[in-house]
């Protein structure tokens, strides 16, 4: 059906159309279905979208569509398309094949994140294909096919910088408060290493590295700007969804939110993917385990000879570490708390989390011996000479202020409630899920503000009626649900002495 462009100032995050309900009906479309809009050219682009359904909004022999979708097939208003039921995407046939424990081909992959990217499958379709990653498994060379197909499915970084050393560090996640990577970039960058680090908004956690720099700066740029900010300042901290680098990636992540799950084909192509796309020679790639880490020690080994071997593959020196994650590092979770953290370590203030301190340091002396800048055995010493003259610090403000960005301005959410311990007791253990859950409970990563503060760690002491935990929120009504959550399933183990 030949349709009329609608534009409306409207944003969806993704391409989005809106029909009239006749020409819907006409058509064949319920809302939340998909159709495809073809451009009538000589050289005709098609992109398949959802649709939304209106009454009074658009005319019958219109078609709205969103900003986004403007841009992809680049539609100008009163521009006419052809407009039709969307068919049913090739991939479906190889998500249903990986559905039954089969292996996929390079080009069956392939055909799968391209329908990802062209909006081709609904979210539902989406969540069957990282269901079955997660129930079936992928070898490595089916998962060296998704990193392939990842990876070309957007743009790549395209510095230019002669004799420069580009690196980049990773963490898997799972752990709370484990900010360690805007210390780390700030460390190595001041050192003079390139780190355009990109990184994913929190997927299980209450604040990924995206959702907690976002509270002083901006995080998404195109890659123009990015290229510039890099360039100027030697490093960035962004969100790589806004970059059309690896787009495909964010997508998943998005529905992996959904499903609270996180295959691990998906987690080493999401994270080779953006490592490639960089264009970083050199990767550093922290597995933290424990018993409620994302991984155990056995399973964290089993990545670790995965990342060496897919580091070889793709002609990179990377060096994979496993760190123990049987607590949450630093005092604070959620975005505000953790920057907070994140700036006490980096001015060397007198009350700063010294474990979050010393990962960090650890991490990049890593990092500065894996890259030649420090000498094998010499990486800490390195690194905390420049985090203790203050030359890390001012790296970091630079990368703020190149990213639009202030420290000031930042403030807890507005209700509270200190949790007092009864008696004298003794922090025996954590269950980090059960704490990163508490987080989300109390309205993380969107309420900025929202999160927790822990005052003591495994094994320190606390005397009856001092403060274990203070639980922040922007409601009333997530405060109370936050407090009948920590007292029911005591995600703080103590023994009373």
């Amino acid at each position: 059906m030949e349709l009329k462009i609608k534009l409306l100032k409207w944003s969806a995050g993704i391409p989005v159309a809106m029909l009239n309900e006749n020409t819907a009906n006409l058509i064949g479309v319920k809302t939340t279905g998909r159709i495809f809009i073809k451009t009538l050219s000589k050289n005709p682009g098609g992109l398949s979208t959802i649709v939304d359904i209106a009454k009074t909004l658009v005319k019958k022999n219109e078609v709205a569509i969103s900003s986004e979708l403007k841009e992809r097939l680049s539609l100008k208003k009163g521009q006419k398309v052809d407009v039709d039921l969307s068919p049913a995407p090739k991939s479906l046939a190889f998500i249903k094949k990986k559905m039954n424990g089969e292996m996929l081909s390079q080009k069956e992959v392939n055909e799968i994140i391209k329908d990802v990217v062209d909006n081709s499958l609904s979210e539902a379709e989406i969540a069957l294909f990282i269901s079955s990653m997660y129930e079936k498994g992928m070898n490595m060379k089916e998962t060296i096919y998704l990193i392939n197909a990842i990876f070309h499915s957007g743009k790549t970084l395209k510095l230019n910088l002669k004799n420069k050393l580009i690196a980049d560090k990773h963490s898997i996640g799972g752990i709370p408060g484990n900010r360690t990577t805007p210390i780390v970039v700030s460390i190595c960058a001041a050192a003079g290493l390139i780190m355009p680090k990109s990184s994913s908004r929190a997927i299980t956690a209450p604040a990924g590295t995206a959702d907690v720099i976002e509270t002083i700066a901006k995080v998404e740029f195109s890659v123009k700007e990015l290229e510039k900010i890099v360039k100027k300042v030697g490093a960035c901290l962004i969100w790589g969804g806004s970059l059309e680098i690896v787009p495909a990636d964010e997508k998943i992540i998005s529905i992996e939110k959904m499903l609270n799950i996180d295959p691990e084909a998906q987690l080493l192509a999401s994270i080779m993917s953006k490592k490639l796309a960089s264009g970083a020679k050199y990767i550093l790639i922290d597995i933290p385990y424990g018993k409620t880490a994302k991984v155990s020690k056995e399973k964290a080994l089993g990545l670790k000879k995965k990342f060496e071997f897919l580091g070889k593959h793709f002609n990179k020196k990377m060096k994979v570490v496993l760190t123990r994650g049987d607590e949450p590092i630093g005092n604070g979770i959620g975005p505000v708390l953790e920057i907070t953290d994140i700036i006490k370590v980096l001015k060397q203030d007198e009350n700063r989390p010294l474990d979050l301190e010393n990962k960090s340091l650890y991490l990049s002396g890593e990092l500065l011996e894996l890259t030649g800048k420090a000498e094998k055995g010499q990486g800490i010493k390195l690194a905390k000479q420049i985090l203790e003259c203050g030359k890390a610090f001012e790296k970091f403000k630079e990368i703020i202020k190149a990213q639009k960005g202030t420290l000031d301005h930042l403030k807890t959410a507005k209700f509270k409630k200190n949790i007092l311990v009864k008696r004298n007791c003794q922090i025996i253990g954590f269950d980090n899920k059960k704490i990163n859950y508490l987080g989300r409970i109390t309205g993380c990563p969107m309420d900025k503000s929202a999160g927790l503060y822990l005052y003591r760690h495994v094994g320190d002491k606390l005397k009856k009626g001092e403060k274990i935990i203070t639980i922040y929120t922007e409601s009333k009504s997530r405060l109370r649900e936050a407090i009948e959550f920590y007292k029911s399933q005591k995600p703080i183990i103590v023994k009373n002495n």
